[in-house]
C-alpha cells in the first residue's frame, strides 16, 4: 500500500473539525471537489469509510476517529522534522507570522525590529493578507501566529488575545472645508475612498454610516491604506482609516478629523494555545504580546 499523503490527512482533519466539506474547502483554499477527492482517496486506500455523510454535520466513523488521532501526530511530527532540519542548518527555529494589511505599514516594521533584537536566532517569516484569510491559514497549520482585526469568527482551538486599539478617523483632502468632527450625514455625499468590501474596516465603516441613517457609494475601493492616504492628499476623495502615527498626515498634506460617533479599530493576536506551540513559536508569541499597548 502506498504511503499516506499528508495533504490528504490535513484535509480530513479540517473536514472533521469544521464539520463540512465546504467549510474545509474554504479554510484550505481548495475547490470542494478536491476536498472530496482527498477524503475519497484515503477511504479507497484504507478500504473503509472514514466519515459519515448526509447529516447536518460530517462525523467520523470509528475508523475515521482512529485515523484522525494518528494524523494529528503525523502532521505534528512533519512540522517538527522541518524545525529540526532548520536547527541543524544553523537556525534555532522558524516562526510563520501573518499580518493583516492594517498592521503592515507602521506596526509590523517596529514589531519585527523588536523581535530581531530580542530573538536573533529565530527566523520570522511574514505573510500579509486579509484577517479572514490569515485565520483560515492559522487553522490549517500554515501559520503559527497572526495579527488580525478583532473580533473574528471562532475557529476550534484558535485563541485571539487583545493586542492594540487604534482610533479610526476621517482623512480629508487639504482644501476641503470641514467641521471639527465628522458625522455620517456630512460625509455620505462626498467622494469617498473606502476599503474593499470584504475587509474588517469596511464593515465597521458601513455600520457607522448605517447608524447615521445613510448609505454611501464609494468612488474608489482600495485595500492598501498607504495608497488610500496618497489619493486623499491628491484630492480624489475622503477616507475613513485607523490612525496609527503622525506620519500618516503625509507632512500635513491631508486633514485628520475625529468621527462622531467615535470608531476604534482593534487588533488581536491569534494563535493556538501556547502550550501546544513549539519553543520558537512560544517565544515569538510572548514577545508579540509584550508589544501590546
Amino acid at each position: 500500500m502506498r504511503a499516506l499523503n499528508l495533504d490528504q490527512l490535513r484535509t480530513l482533519l479540517s473536514v472533521l473539525e469544521l464539520g463540512s466539506f465546504s467549510a474545509a474547502a474554504r479554510a484550505l483554499h481548495l475547490a470542494q471537489p478536491t476536498v472530496s477527492l482527498h477524503v475519497g482517496e484515503l477511504e479507497s486506500r484504507l478500504g473503509t469509510p472514514l466519515v459519515l455523510r448526509g447529516g447536518p454535520r460530517v462525523q467520523p466513523t470509528p475508523a475515521g476517529d482512529v485515523l484522525a488521532e494518528h494524523a494529528r501526530r503525523l502532521l505534528r511530527g512533519a512540522d517538527e522534522a522541518v524545525e529540526a532540519v532548520q536547527h541543524h542548518a544553523g537556525r534555532a527555529g522558524r516562526v510563520r507570522l501573518g499580518s493583516s494589511t492594517g498592521a503592515m505599514v507602521h506596526l509590523l516594521p517596529r514589531l519585527l525590529e523588536t523581535l530581531d533584537l530580542a530573538l536573533p536566532d529565530i527566523e520570522v517569516q511574514v505573510s500579509v493578507g486579509r484577517s479572514s484569510e490569515l485565520m483560515a491559514r492559522l487553522f490549517v497549520g500554515e501559520l503559527d501566529i497572526a495579527l488580525v482585526a478583532a473580533p473574528q469568527p471562532r475557529y476550534p482551538k484558535i485563541r485571539v488575545a487583545p493586542w492594540r486599539s487604534t482610533p479610526v478617523v476621517a482623512m480629508l483632502p487639504p482644501r476641503w472645508e470641514a467641521p471639527a468632527t465628522i458625522t455620517p450625514r456630512w460625509l455620505a455625499d462626498k467622494p469617498l475612498i473606502l476599503n474593499e468590501p470584504d475587509t474588517h474596516v469596511r464593515r465597521q465603516v458601513m455600520d457607522w454610516f448605517a447608524a447615521g441613517g445613510v448609505l454611501p457609494r464609494p468612488r474608489i475601493e482600495m485595500i492598501y491604506n498607504e495608497v488610500t492616504r496618497r489619493l486623499v492628499a491628491a484630492g480624489y476623495g475622503a477616507a475613513i482609516l485607523p490612525f496609527e502615527h503622525p506620519s500618516e498626515t503625509l507632512d500635513g498634506r491631508l486633514q485628520v478629523r475625529k468621527l462622531r460617533p467615535a470608531l476604534v479599530r482593534r487588533l488581536g493576536v491569534a494563535s493556538r494555545a501556547a502550550a501546544t506551540l513549539d519553543a520558537p513559536a512560544r517565544s515569538v508569541l510572548e514577545a508579540v504580546l509584550a508589544f501590546r499597548e
